[in-house]
């Protein structure tokens, strides 16, 4: 959600956006961050934006899908800048890079719009640009954030805008952010033809879901499943016994057996212990965290159990996962 209104120009000059790109980076949010801007322009008949294409020591990169990107800013000119966006994919968590986060501290310091999609949050916090702020970040990711760290204030939120800074949760979710910022500067007229032009008729406010409900996600209307899924969800380090689960949601431990074997032919047990081991596959694969931790944040009584539990269900150790 908004917390604080975007900065403005005092003159006519467009308003200058760097996008950093990442190796790797996700095609889709960068296209719902850039595209915005240049419709801005087309739509209103001015020069209201302008953007540069950065990369770590300047150099061409790649995005997934392949594509390759040259960059048309060195990154010792972010001076000119009114604005960057981290624009980040995969494996960028796993980036530690002082002289970048260096880099960031001193650009969060001249007090210029800073944002982010996707993973890119990560390296805001890794800068201590976050430290007490709200931000977001992919739903995928949420729990790995807030356990690496928990000084952060972690939502849920499609996008949040901050002190300054504007995170957003990847995707499309970029589109949203970008049309929030263009409407503060320019008017909700403007950022209503963007949105027909993009072919997106519902401008989504920050606080719309990331995800898919249960129902739709899981193919699931049974409420009682439901409610017992989403009691699950809210006990990972701390799980609870089926008889209690069933219990909460007001129905025999058989019954509930009976649910879960019909809709996913699983007992209940085995469902929330693979949801548990699934936690614990994000926050190995997105986060630092020593491997007694995860399994301490995923309700395992010990390392070994946890590596037991998660060899069986993935085919590799925890060690070997790290490793890919």
């Amino acid at each position: 959600m908004t917390r604080h209104n975007q900065p403005f120009r005092d003159d006519d000059s467009p308003f200058m956006v760097g996008f950093l790109l990442f190796p790797q980076f996700a095609m889709l949010s960068f296209s719902s961050v850039i595209e915005p801007l240049r419709i801005a322009n087309r739509m209103s008949g001015k020069s209201l934006y302008c953007w540069h294409l950065m990369s770590l020591d300047d150099r061409a990169l790649e995005a997934s899908n392949g594509l390759p990107f040259m960059p048309t800013l060195a990154m010792e000119d972010w001076q000119e800048l009114d604005a960057l966006i981290l624009v980040a994919g995969l494996g960028t968590n796993l980036i530690a890079d002082e002289r970048l986060f260096q880099w960031l501290k001193k650009v969060g310091r001249s007090r210029r719009l800073l944002g982010s999609t996707s993973t890119g949050s990560f390296l805001l916090a890794k800068a201590g640009l976050l430290d007490r702020k709200h931000c977001t970040i992919h739903w995928e990711n949420q729990a790995s954030l807030q356990e690496e760290y928990p000084e952060i204030i972690v939502s849920n939120e499609l996008f949040e805008i901050d002190q300054g800074i504007m995170t957003c949760s990847g995707g499309t979710a970029g589109l949203d952010m970008m049309l929030s910022l263009i409407e503060r500067q320019h008017g909700s007229e403007l950022a209503k033809q963007i949105a027909e032009q993009c072919i997106h008729p519902n401008i989504r406010s920050a606080h719309e879901k990331q995800r898919m409900s249960h129902e739709a996600r899981l193919g699931v209307h049974n409420s009682t499943l439901i409610a017992a899924i989403k009691i699950m969800e809210s006990h990972i380090e701390d799980p609870l016994s089926c008889e209690s689960i069933a219990m909460l949601v007001d129905v025999s431990h058989r019954q509930m057996q009976r649910l879960f074997k019909q809709h996913f032919g699983i007992t209940p047990a085995n469902y929330y212990l693979n949801f548990r081991l699934e936690h614990g596959d994000r926050l190995l694969r997105y986060t630092s965290m020593p491997i007694i931790d995860i399994a301490t944040a995923t309700g395992f009584s010990s390392t070994s159990h946890f590596s037991k539990c998660y060899r069986k269900f993935f085919g590799i150790s925890p060690k070997e996962r790290r490793k890919t």
